[in-house]
């Protein structure tokens, strides 16, 4: 398997109980940009809270977030990294697989049960590991060495960052306007 782009897919919280923001950046191997999108802030209503419940969360980044962006890129992505463990529930939703990205000390999610280090350090919180759902299980060692590759070059933690700052670019945008 050879990774060309990658989509990177994460989630930005509003101040103050302003919801939350999904956010997709496709970059090539060189982690350079390609495509850029963003959700509208989703701010759940009280009965969807209680209507939902403790799979609320969950539904938010697979349903509302994941799924959309994921249908909206123009861009063929190879491989889709996330940091929130929710995520990894979009595998069951698309074919492209959705591998989370994570420091040790972060444990794994509940619904992996296979987790692979990769060669490359983390920001000072151990190692960093990589794991997917079930469905991709058996090609994770695959990913991980393409992953270990192209970490030789580039810093794939770094444009979680990029996503961050540039959700809150829209965000204060939309509030000035």
């Amino acid at each position: 398997m050879e990774i060309a782009k990658i989509a990177f897919l994460e989630t930005y919280a509003l101040e103050e109980n302003g919801g939350v923001m999904g956010a997709i950046l496709v970059t090539d191997s060189e982690t350079k940009p390609l495509e850029f999108r963003v959700t509208a802030p989703i701010k759940p209503t009280g009965f969807q809270k209680t209507l939902y419940g403790d799979v609320l969360l969950e539904h938010i980044l697979v349903e509302l977030i994941s799924v959309p962006l994921l249908n909206a890129i123009n861009e063929q992505v190879d491989l889709i990294l996330v940091k929130d463990p929710f995520f990894l529930g979009a595998n069951n939703k698309q074919g492209v697989r959705v591998v989370r990205v994570f420091n040790e000390g972060d444990g794994k999610s509940r619904i992996s049960t296979k987790v692979e280090p990769l060669s490359f350090p983390g920001n000072g919180a151990g190692k960093v590991m990589i794991e997917t759902s079930k469905k991709f299980e058996a090609e994770i060692v695959p990913i991980k060495d393409q992953l270990n590759k192209l970490a030789e070059s580039r810093n794939l933690l770094e444009p979680f960052e990029r996503l961050r700052i540039a959700c809150e670019q829209v965000h204060q945008q939309k509030s000035i306007e």
